[in-house]
């Protein structure tokens, strides 16, 4: 118990609660279900005193083992004499991962000295589960010590038994607790509870408030046991194991609190807990220590991650620890991760001893030296450390006793442990680089900031050129890097001072990202001395220099160059900066020296290491700045001399205005750079300015025109200097102005920039409005040139007069006349001048609406005023006006006023017309209305005119002149002399107004008077008829408008002449007319009577007149008489309707559907638009299909031709129409159809459905047969068009898969009996087992194939043939050690039984499996044997299959060391007669363990690579099987090729080598042209009807059996054959018979089957001209068979029979004398004279697009094969053939170290194949 009170820094009462945990584990280390341990803290003072109490499920304790447990230091191992060991027979438990063995009770000190040291007293409960009564067992310290001092047995006592749940023995108060503890054990079987009471106070407090604190170190504790060997990973998912099961419980009850309960499995913040889950990687390995101590190890490693340590924080051991004596300015390197904790943690049996760690071995601590991994690396890893119980611990497991020691002892093993598996190697090495893994994979120490983009580096190697990302800065070590920052390198030779240019990091990265290295550019300073850049990694940048110490380090380099210039002016003329001095002013003599920073003159470059002795120059340039550019005018360079260093004359030559730079710079002697190393060399430039000088002479500047008389204007002067330089004036001067005819003023004139005379006039006469020409010169004195002629034009001034012509003051003119004024306009000097908007205005005034006269005399100054005549109304005597002449633009020129006298005017001022009847003369006013006569003429009217003073005006011829009518172009002069007027023509029509007028138009006046002549009628002349509305009327229906009757006179004119009396006078007659609705109503408003209700009898449709009399006057009116409205529909062109018509299913009806709407009377109804429809039944297809049609002009619709599919049987069509919402019945034709004997419906499948269908064997015959409607069979079907396609179930859809495998049809037997049937025999059932799906299919046509129902077998699996693994393992390598391991061959081999195509098979069989060892040889005695030194093992072999879950060598098996052997599973199968092939696995035995794990290795090794080298030669064969077949694909491409084009040769077609694609499409076109025009060339067609097809042993009638393309050979042959044409032919003679009867004997038959066939024709036999090959003689005419120009649709065998017989040798020539010369030359030739002209079009085009998909198919199997060949050579399948060599021979080395027989290899390698392909 000391070492509890001994612990500094913890409370160790979690550790002595651990101790009864321990004992709890244990307990229940053998419970099948839940392990659960409580611990329950009683601190609820209503329920007694404090009290601990820890309660288990597990197997509990007899009385016996209680006692036993009291007693001290008696452990399970030494327990002897009147004990009874709880532990009898104890045997070690076996190896598990982490020692998780629960083997944890173990020296009998633990729990005893936990229990007193936590309370003063302890109560055991426990049953055992076989037990029917607890045991309890009470100890107290107070007791043991009262039995020592009584010198008693300290360890007996009392137990008492009793039953479960009874708690009547509990009185003390103090313990009321328990009788609910007590109570809980009515459902326990067995179970163990400790109960500590008198719990002493100060752990009370810790256990309340520290509770989270001392169940996480519990949970710390237990970590391994509660969450399993890998411990709690979080981001895993768990899987269900044996530690799964322990549950481990913690509760605290508390007067008036809810209780705490905690499950240690929840707890995800203890110290094992979160080193597992900040763990990026870790590291394994194990320590083999003298004994059978062994030590398992990790290290895990905590990265930097961005900003911080991800190593976690320990409460118990902060890392965060400073001495207080470090000094602030050293820089010292922290633990900052895991500070002074120790690595490693150390776990006894799987549980923690707190107070044992190991803080590192010699392997993992921090080197001396810098290594692979920067030293901080090696703060970031924990660890853990795994004992078994051969190391020594404290009885109650706090501290180990020898743990470190033995594991430094220097014979210690230590091996690394990867994939489960220990490997020796050199474990300093190993954890090295796996450190330097982690630092690189998972710090993210380095923030890299300010993102700049993605770049390819070319100067480095190729692997690593790309891509890299660059920033601007970084964050270190809580140290901020920029670009531009002066650094300094560290390990680098030799050391790098200068400035970071960026930084690089390799990957394809963007914007902000944490790294653990990189690179940095650094541009060597001072640049003047090193224009160099350097990369290096990050990690050599010296994190401790100060940069202003880099900075001192440049500067101190920068003073020893060339730093500034110094000038000086020995002559004077000193050029200052931003001087400004006049045009020509020198620049003196400059002295300059060069200086460095030091102040020291220098006349080279300074150190042999700086670029040796180059010498110095200086460069002095004058330049000059313009817009247009910089421009140098001087440039000198100076040597170092004797007197002065450097030295430059004085300058006196800048004379040009502007801004200049004076630019002293350093160069190099030899290459005049003024930079060096990327630094420019000391310059100095002076700016300055030079202004123009003093003025000499002058010039005028821009004069702003015109000049005028009287009005000032300024002339501007412009200054020169003596260089032309403009300047300005500065001191005062008078002007001299001098003009010739000219007074000169001006007002004064200004100094300045701009220097003007102002206010310059003139005076003086200038003739015109253009103006004169002056010279005026200007004399500025005290110039150098004084004087200057300036050249103006002078124009008049501005208007100040207005001179008005003629002069009197009094005007006389007469009324109805103009008066002209002329006009000028003078200005001062009294010249005529003129001026924009210059209006003279005329205003008279004294009478009203007086005119204006207005004119411009903007232009010339002055012109004539005039405007209308002065025209005053009614004027009788003499009147005064006034005028007023001004400019109203010009107001301060004053008007001019003149007097008019107006007298009265003598001109035509009025006119009338008269019309004279008799004597009496009648005025005709103006607008009056005169009635009169239609068609009558006015005669004898007059006109006079009047002047202003009502005085007649007597007509003169040239008033006569002036005299116009509108009525007549034709007048009389001598009449209009007399004053009298035309005649005027009275209109016809009463409509018609006539509109007089008589007009007079001089220059005075314009007069008119007008007048309008109304028409009236004539006497009465004729009767009129006219018809409103529509001209036609439906027949049986009214007249839809009425008839009007007027009576008018000669010319139309209606006369008012009806009454109502008159309508019985009104007569109407008409062919077919019915009276009986007339009706005839006068019309008052109109005076006309109205006729409605004409209508006509039915009859023939046509033109009707109707005649109208009254009185002696009559009239005739025409109406069209068209048929009624629609009331039926009749058929065109159609048979009688009273039978049913047989039509074919799927074929047309005999004529197309023409229907005619018509009236009630059979009259046809032009009606167009009616929609006409068919009805009939669902079943009944119409193709094309039903749509609605719309009758045309004629009231009739074509419907076409129907093709009519339907069920056999009669069925019935109705046509109807719609027409006005009214539905007009049609005729209804009835329709039989019968079945078509060649339409295939369906097909037939007969197989032996009893069959089995085994993998690998041959399908049972499938005969199959094409079905017609009628259900007879079809014959005479192309084999090629039946096929038979398979696949595998499932497949998605009904339909075959595009990889369903095809099988065509075999050849007919002889003895197959059935016509018309194919047969698929002998079809190999597919290898693999599974439900296949059959379908048979027949192509009718290239887009639709009629398919067979889906036939689905079931392939089972063959015979049993061999024993095969159902994985295939690895070949073993194993020894003869200790080790288990290194002992087992296989593990979980599961063998099956197979048929050759590898399917399962054998499930009904029962028996076993043997397994033996044997050598290479027979001769080979010395055969290791299994675990249990037997050489045999049998394994049950149960549902086809058997298991063998581990097959081990004994340990210290015989077998000869680095040997293969053999292990030979044979399968015993009683039920099964023939013998199985066995499984053969080989495996290599080594008698050392060293020496088995290479091997093993190899063995590994070696099964990689015979697998890749299986996958290569698989793809390298499945290359070359395509190879091949393309090229059989090329070959068979050629060879049709050759033969099309052959076949094009025979018809004269020839296709060039080039350009074929170019000529074939060119020549198809043309080909498909004349085609096409051929085809809409009229086409012939058989007029003979063809028989109805009733069944499929009719054929047809002979005319419809065969065709013939040319016109004339058809029409000859069919002359020939024109008595037979009618005959139907059939196959059979009841056919025949039966048709004869159906019509009656009428109808010719011709059965097939009474044909005699030996006199028929051999169709290919040749001409009689040609024989055996050979030309007999040459005959003319180009001769020909008859039969041979047939071609038969179907049934050509049968056709060929037919036509054979009527045809027979049939010959056919051009013409007569080409028929005489064969004959004579050949007997017996029939003789037709015929001119033959054949062509065969249609052939040549299928022909041409055949040989262009050949072409094309060509072109595409080459292109396929080139890319093949192309393929095979690229330098992707190069470098596999080369990887493959490279594996074979690697093979063959392996082979040769492992010393395997050449012959079980290669039986290997079959084995292994076939396992790949399964």
């Amino acid at each position: 118990m000391y070492e509890y009170y001994a612990s500094e820094g913890q409370n160790p009462l979690p550790f002595a609660l651990a101790e009864l945990i321990d004992n709890s584990l244990s307990a229940t280390s053998r419970n099948n279900g839940i392990r659960r341990i409580q611990i329950k803290l009683l601190f609820d003072e209503a329920q007694g005193k404090p009290a601990v109490a820890v309660i288990d499920n597990g197997r509990g304790m007899t009385s016996k083992q209680l006692n036993n447990w009291a007693v001290y230091r008696l452990s399970k191992f030494t327990r002897q004499g009147d004990f009874e060991s709880d532990h009898s027979g104890y045997v070690r438990p076996v190896p598990v991962p982490r020692s998780l063995n629960s083997d944890i009770s173990y020296f009998g000190v633990g729990g005893k000295q936990a229990v007193f040291f936590v309370g003063q007293s302890a109560r055991m409960i426990s049953k055992p589960a076989d037990s029917q009564d607890v045991h309890e067992l009470l100890l107290s310290k107070e007791d043991f010590e009262k039995k020592e001092k009584n010198k008693e047995a300290i360890y007996s006592g009392y137990i008492r038994n009793r039953k479960p749940s009874d708690s009547v023995h509990i009185t003390n108060d103090d313990e009321r607790f328990l009788h609910h503890l007590i109570l809980e054990e009515k459902e326990k079987d067995s179970f163990t509870a400790v109960v500590i009471t008198g719990v002493q106070p100060e752990h009370i407090q810790y256990l309340k408030n520290y509770f989270h604190l001392w169940t996480r170190q519990l949970a710390h504790i237990y970590h391994y046991y509660i969450h399993g060997p890998k411990g709690n990973e979080i981001r895993t998912s768990k899987e269900v194991g044996p530690f799964n099961n322990i549950d481990i419980e913690i509760s605290m009850f508390e007067k008036g609190k809810a209780p705490k309960i905690v499950n240690l499995r929840e707890i995800q913040d203890d110290m094992q807990t979160l080193y597992i889950n900040t763990a990026a990687d870790s590291f394994e390995f194990k320590a083999h220590v003298e004994g059978d101590g062994v030590v398992e190890g990790i290290i895990r490693y905590h990265p930097f991650l961005y900003d911080r340590e991800t190593y976690p924080d320990d409460p118990c051991f902060p890392s965060k620890l400073k001495d207080e004596d470090d000094d602030d300015d050293c820089f010292i390197i922290e633990k900052a991760a895991r500070g002074k904790r120790p690595i490693f943690e150390c776990f006894w049996n799987g549980r923690l001893i707190p107070y044992t760690s190991v803080e590192d071995f010699d392997w993992c601590t921090p080197p001396k030296k810098r290594g692979l991994a920067p030293i901080e690396c090696y703060n970031r890893i924990s660890g853990a450390l795994f004992t078994n119980d051969k190391f020594q611990v404290s009885t109650n497991k706090l501290t180990f006793m020898d743990l470190e020691l033995k594991l430094k002892d220097k014979n210690t093993l230590f091996t690394r442990i990867l994939n489960g598996q220990e490997q020796r190697m050199k474990i300093d090495r190993e954890f090295a680089l796996w450190l330097k893994d982690c630092h690189e994979k998972y710090d993210k120490q380095i923030k890299f900031t300010l993102f700049k983009g993605i770049i390819t580096r070319p100067d480095l190697p190729s692997k690593r050129q790309g891509p890299w990302a660059t920033y601007s800065a970084i964050e270190w070590d809580g140290k901020i890097y920029k670009a531009g920052q002066l650094v300094k390198t560290i390990k680098t030779l030799p050391l790098f001072y200068g400035s970071i240019v960026r930084f690089f990091l390799h990957g394809d990265h963007d914007g902000e990202v944490y790294a653990t290295g990189g690179e940095v550019q650094i541009a060597m300073e001072p640049q003047a001395l090193y224009d160099e850049i350097k990369t290096v990694p990050i990690a050599k940048l010296d994190r401790t220099v100060a940069e202003k110490a880099v900075k001192k380090y440049v500067e101190d380099e920068m003073a020893r160059l060339p730093d500034r210039l110094s000038v000086t002016w020995p002559e004077g003329d000193e050029l200052l900066p931003n001087e400004i001095r006049p045009a020509g002013t020198p620049i003196g003599a400059l002295r300059i020296e060069i200086l460095n920073k030091k102040g020291e003159a220098m006349q080279k470059l300074p150190g042999t290491s700086h670029g040796g002795s180059k010498k110095l120059l200086v460069e002095l340039k004058v330049i000059l700045h313009s817009s247009s550019g910089n421009k140098e005018i001087i440039s000198h360079i100076s040597q170092h001399g004797g007197k002065w260093p450097y030295w430059f004359k004085k300058m006196e030559n800048i004379q040009k205005l502007g801004n200049y730079t004076l630019k002293l710079q350093v160069v190099l002697n030899e290459s005049n750079a003024d930079t060096y190393a990327g630094r420019p060399l000391p310059s100095k430039a002076i700016k300055f300015s030079v202004k123009e000088g003093k003025p000499e002479k002058f010039s005028f500047g821009l004069l702003d025109s015109p000049f005028r008389v009287g009005v000032p204007f300024n002339i501007p002067l412009e200054f020169q200097d003596e260089f032309g330089h403009t300047s300005q004036l500065v001191t005062d001067i008078q002007p001299v102005l001098e003009a010739s005819g000219l007074s000169l003023h001006y007002e004064e004139i200004t100094n300045g920039p701009n220097c003007v005379i102002r206010g310059v006039t003139a005076k003086g006469p200038v003739n015109s409005c253009q103006g004169k020409n002056f010279n005026l010169k200007v004399i500025l004195p005290s110039l150098k040139e004084d004087s200057q002629i300036l050249k103006i034009r002078l124009l008049p001034g501005p208007p100040r007069r207005l001179k008005v012509k003629p002069d009197s003051e009094i005007l006389v003119i007469e009324n109805g006349t103009a008066f002209p004024f002329q006009v000028e306009v003078l200005d001062e000097s009294d010249n005529i001048t003129a001026q924009p908007k210059l209006i003279v205005h005329c205003k008279f005034s004294g009478a009203p609406n007086l005119p204006l006269y207005v004119v411009d005399c903007s232009s010339s100054g002055t012109s004539i005023l005039t405007g209308p005549a002065i025209q005053v109304q009614n004027i009788k005597k003499d009147q005064t006006l006034k005028a007023r002449i001004e400019i109203p633009s010009c107001k301060d020129v004053a008007a001019v006023e003149k007097t008019i006298k107006l007298l009265p005017s003598s001109h035509v001022a009025r006119l009338q017309i008269f019309s004279v009847e008799g004597q009496k003369a009648i005025q005709i006013k103006h607008q009056d209305e005169v009635n009169w006569i239609a068609g009558d003429v006015m005669h004898n009217l007059i006109f006079q005119m009047y002047d202003e003073g009502e005085r007649e005006i007597d007509i003169t011829s040239a008033l006569a002149e002036k005299i116009k009518v509108n009525w007549t172009p034709d007048i009389n002069k001598e009449h209009l002399l007399q004053g009298l007027l035309p005649d005027v023509q009275v209109p016809t029509s009463v409509k018609d107004m006539r509109y007089c007028q008589v007009s007079f138009q001089d220059d005075h006046v314009s007069l008119e008077s007008a007048f309008t002549v109304r028409p009236l009628p004539d006497e009465p002349k004729h009767l009129k008829c006219e018809l409103k509305g529509g001209k036609t009327v439906q027949m049986g229906q009214e007249l839809q408008g009425e008839i009007v009757v007027i009576v008018t006179d000669q010319y139309g004119n209606q006369i008012q002449a009806f009454s109502p009396s008159s309508l019985s006078a009104l007569g109407i007659a008409g062919v077919g007319l019915d009276s009986s609705n007339l009706k005839m109503t006068f019309q008052e408003n109109t005076e006309s009577i109205s006729v409605r209700g004409i209508k006509f009898v039915p009859g023939p449709p046509g033109n009707k007149d109707l005649c109208f009399t009254w009185r002696e006057f009559s009239d005739f009116i025409r109406v069209k008489l068209i048929s009624g409205p629609p009331a039926k529909l009749l058929l065109i062109d159609w048979p009688e309707l009273k039978e049913s018509i047989p039509v074919i299913n799927g074929k047309e009806l005999q004529n197309p559907l023409i229907v005619q709407l018509c009236d009630q009377w059979d009259n046809p109804a032009p009606v167009p638009q009616v929609k006409i429809s068919l009805i009939k039944a669902n079943n009944l297809k119409l193709t094309p299909s039903n749509q609605q049609h719309k009758t045309d002009e004629k009231g009739r619709a074509n419907l076409g031709v129907f093709s009519v599919s339907a069920p056999r049987g009669e069925h019935i069509i109705q046509i109807k129409a719609i027409h006005n919402k009214n539905t007009i019945e049609g005729p209804v034709i009835k329709l039989m159809i019968l079945p078509d004997p060649e339409k295939p419906i369906r097909l037939n499948v007969k197989y032996d459905k009893d069959a089995s269908f085994l993998a690998g064997g041959l399908f049972t015959d499938f005969m199959i047969s094409v079905i017609s409607e009628d259900d007879s069979v079809i014959k005479n079907i192309n084999p090629a068009r039946i096929s038979m396609k398979m696949w595998k179930l499932p497949s998605p859809g009904n339909r075959p898969p595009a990889n369903a495998e095809t099988f065509s049809c075999n050849k007919i037997k002889d003895n197959d009996k059935e016509d018309g049937c194919f047969y698929f025999r002998d079809k190999v059932i597919p290898h693999k087992v599974g439900t296949y799906c059959i379908q048979f299919g027949f192509m009718m046509d290239k887009a639709y194939t009629l398919s067979s129902e889906q036939v689905i077998v079931d392939v089972l699996p063959n015979q049993p043939v061999k024993l095969v693994p159902e994985i295939q393992p690895a070949t073993p390598a194993v020894s003869n050690v200790r080790s288990v391991v290194s002992r087992t061959l296989v593990r979980d081999l599961h063998l099956n039984i197979t048929d050759e195509y590898s399917n399962h098979t054998g499930i009904d069989l029962v028996g076993t499996v043997i397994a033996t060892i044997k050598g290479s040889s027979e001769e080979d005695t010395d055969v290791p044997l299994f675990i249990g030194k037997v050489k045999t093992l049998e394994f049950p072999f149960v549902n086809g299959s058997a298991e063998i879950t581990s097959l081990v060598l004994a340990e210290n098996s015989p077998g000869r060391d680095s040997t293969e052997y053999f292990i030979i599973f044979e399968p015993q199968l009683p039920a099964l007669s023939r013998t199985l092939e066995p499984y053969i696995l080989q495996f290599m035995f080594y008698n050392d363990v060293k020496k088995q794990q290479q091997m093993a290795a190899l063995t590994k090794e070696k099964d990689q690579l015979s697998k890749s080298i299986i996958m290569y030669r698989s793809l390298f064969e499945a290359s070359k099987q395509l190879l091949d077949e393309m090229k059989c694909q090329v070959e068979e491409a050629k060879l049709k090729e050759a033969q099309l084009r052959n076949e094009l040769k025979a018809h004269n077609i020839d296709i060039p080598a080039t350009q074929q694609m170019t000529h074939i499409e060119a020549l198809l076109k043309r080909k498909v042209t004349e085609q096409e025009e051929l085809k809409k060339k009229p086409r012939r067609s058989c007029t003979l009807p063809n028989y109805t097809k009733g069944s499929a042993d009719v054929l047809g009638k002979i005319a419809h059996l065969a065709q013939i393309e040319d016109d004339r050979a058809a029409m000859v042959i069919s002359w020939h054959l024109a008595s037979d044409m009618d005959c139907v032919v059939t196959l059979t003679t009841d056919a025949a018979r039966r048709i004869y009867d159906e019509t009656q004997g009428r109808q010719q038959v011709l059965p097939l089957d009474s044909i005699y066939k030996k006199t028929l024709p051999d169709w290919k036999r040749p001409l009689p001209h040609l024989r055996n090959g050979k030309l007999c003689f040459k005959p003319i005419g180009d001769p020909i068979f008859a039969r041979d120009l047939l071609t038969f649709p179907d049934n050509k065998e049968h056709c060929e029979t037919v036509f054979g017989m009527l045809l027979g040798d049939t010959i056919i020539l051009d013409n007569l004398d080409a028929a005489n010369h064969y004959r004579r030359e050949v007997s017996s030739l029939h003789m037709f004279q015929l001119s033959r002209v054949l062509l065969v079009f249609g052939f040549f085009a299928d022909l041409l697009q055949q040989y262009r998909s050949a072409v094309c198919k060509l072109g595409s199997v080459n292109k396929d094969l080139n890319g093949q060949l192309e393929y095979l050579h690229t330098p992707d399948m190069k470098k596999k053939k080369q990887e493959l060599d490279e594996q074979e021979k690697n093979l063959k080395l392996i082979e040769q170290k492992l010393g395997m027989c050449l012959v079980f290899v290669n039986m290997y390698f079959l084995c292994l194949e076939i396992n790949i392909y399964d």
